[in-house]
């Protein structure tokens, strides 16, 4: 199993809404165990974001508000986790 933070694994669970119409954790060991089977990632940059997403051939604009592509969660340190949905 991936390891995720406790930091990834609370704003997954805050904010897991924003891509899915339903609850898919409401632990972190759920949140976890959900993460690590949709092969979740951590990226450390928003140049990470856009190449990780390119490669996963998503139609996106580098000019584009990262806030408003639902796969991304903006961590507070800086780092963003990147969840296929």
């Amino acid at each position: 199993m991936n390891e995720y933070d406790e930091e990834v694994l609370n704003v997954f669970l805050k904010n897991q809404s924003q891509l899915f119409d339903e609850t898919v954790a409401e632990t972190p060991q759920e949140a976890e165990e959900f993460l690590s089977d949709c092969m979740a990632v951590v990226v450390d940059t928003k140049e990470e974001v856009w190449d990780y997403l390119e490669k996963l051939g998503m139609d996106i604009y580098e000019n584009e508000d990262l806030s408003e592509i639902a796969e991304v969660f903006p961590l507070s340190d800086g780092r963003y986790l990147i969840v296929e949905g």
